[in-house]
């Protein structure tokens, strides 16, 4: 078993920045990917970034991509994620995910997941 707990979240204005953390405990996530996804009021939950073994590896949504920076540190089994020039429609509770299987991240159907942090961005 995994337990995911993200941290991070929070009330920041338009343009602002804010990072998110996640931290695995049960076993070593070395050889898992990770991810984060959100989830807006009345909307589905919507794939955000997802990361490798190795830092290079990342993959990102479109609407985020260039503002959002995914990282992991194996060391402190952790993933974090570097949100800057942050917009309103950013706001959603972001949810920290874990899995041995590239495909089953990817699509939103990991085995493990953290409970959620909201973020929240005024204009």
């Amino acid at each position: 078993q995994v337990q995911l707990v993200e941290s991070g979240g929070g009330l920041v204005q338009a343009g602002g920045s804010l990072r998110l953390s996640c931290a695995a405990s049960g076993r070593t996530i070395r050889c898992y990917y990770m991810g984060w996804f959100r989830q807006a009021p009345l909307k589905e939950l919507e794939f955000v970034a997802a990361i490798g073994w190795s830092n290079s590896d990342t993959d990102y949504a479109d609407s985020v991509n260039g503002r959002f920076t995914i990282s992991r540190d194996n060391a402190k089994n952790t993933v974090n994620l570097q949100m800057n020039r942050l917009k309103p429609e950013d706001t959603a509770v972001y949810y920290c995910a874990v899995d041995p299987a590239w495909d089953r991240l990817r699509t939103g159907k990991s085995t493990y997941w953290g409970q959620g942090t909201q973020v929240t961005v005024s204009s």
